[in-house]
């Protein structure tokens, strides 16, 4: 029995170094940036606040990576509930200047601010409409753009 359990040990030891070894592939290479411009349309449709730093971290990021940095244009599309994003009396105007100085346009459904009864008053100067998110999304896509929702 102790030999039994001595070899079942040894099996998956070996097992899991083998898998180990599998997992540092040595063939892998971050990808390149071999394109002059890159479009990607990041979607927010929640208002939970850590959703919502979560966002601008992850365009800065994008921004900030090297392969990227100047050949990338954002546009960060709010609808649903993301609209709060937009709302000038929610506080997040020093995040999005931040983002607008960095060159991403930013765009709001109007079919939310009709379903929600929100004027387009409430929302920041430098917000652009679109009729529906996700018609945005759907065209983008198609228009070859990346679209990510963290």
């Amino acid at each position: 029995m102790l030999n039994l359990i001595k070899t079942l040990f040894l099996i998956l030891t070996l097992t899991g170094l083998q898998m180990a070894a599998q997992n540092k592939n040595p063939r892998f290479k971050p990808a390149k940036a071999g394109l002059t411009e890159y479009r990607a349309l990041y979607v927010l449709n929640e208002s939970d606040e850590a959703k919502i730093l979560g966002i601008v971290k992850n365009i800065h990021h994008a921004m900030d990576d090297p392969r990227l940095k100047g050949k990338l244009y954002v546009e960060l599309l709010a609808f649903g509930p993301g609209v709060e994003l937009y709302r000038k009396k929610n506080g997040y105007e020093k995040l999005l200047i931040t983002l607008k100085k960095r060159g991403v346009i930013f765009v709001q459904c109007e079919n939310t601010l009709k379903e929600k009864n929100i004027p387009k008053a409430d929302l920041f100067d430098f917000i652009r409409y679109t009729p529906s998110g996700n018609g945005e999304i759907i065209l983008r896509q198609y228009e070859g753009w990346a679209v990510v929702k963290p």
